[in-house]
Order: structure tokens, then sequence, then C-alpha cells
């Protein structure tokens, strides 16, 4: 009997453990698109201050995961300094958005 209850209380661990996972996943998003190879994107929350910042790959291209649900500022940035933005992204569970910084003369207030 000791046995079977080891293993249902290991079952429910595992059953809290996977639920969490998908939970998680499930209030959360993601913003991608392409920017010039080797500067910087970084989304920031508007309602949290979430701040997350990737750097772009050697292909122009970038992703930020896992973003809670909300209203971002993606910033394109380089060397550093910003040079273009996209204000009011909205972020949506289990969905991906995309905001291209591709082919934009530099200068923040761009859209």
């Amino acid at each position: 009997m000791k046995k079977f209850h080891s293993m249902v209380a290991a079952i429910a661990v595992c059953g809290l453990l996977g639920s969490a996972a998908v939970h998680a996943q499930a209030t959360a998003g993601e913003v991608f698109g392409k920017a010039p190879a080797g500067d910087t994107v970084t989304a920031k929350s508007t309602t949290n201050g979430t701040m997350r910042e990737v750097q772009v790959d050697a292909k122009g291209r970038y992703s930020i995961r896992a973003l809670p649900v909300g209203v971002y500022t993606v910033t394109l940035s380089e060397n550093g300094q910003p040079v273009a933005k996209h204000p009011n992204v909205p972020v949506i569970v289990g969905r991906g958005i995309q905001v291209n910084f591709d082919g934009q003369a530099a200068g923040m207030g761009q859209q």
C-alpha cells in the first residue's frame, strides 16, 4: 500500500509541474522580425515595465520569446543608441507578432 501512495504522490507532483509549464506558455507571446545584423532590439512593456533585449543574428533575424501579454514599444538600437521604434505593439497569448526594422532609414519615431 505504501508503494501505491508513493506512486500516486509522484504522479500528482508531475501533473502539477506539467500544468505550470503549460500555464506559463499560455500567458505569453512573441515579437519577431528582421533588422540589421548585429543591432539590438528591445521590447518594453508600456503597462508593467517588463523589458527584454536580444541581438539581431547574422541573417538579420531576431525573436523575443516568452513576453507577458500586453502592449510593448519595440526599439532598434545601433551601437547602444536607439535609431527606430514601433510603439503600441500588442503581444497576444500564444501568438507572435512580426515587427520589422529592415529597409528603414535611421530615425526615432518611425513606425
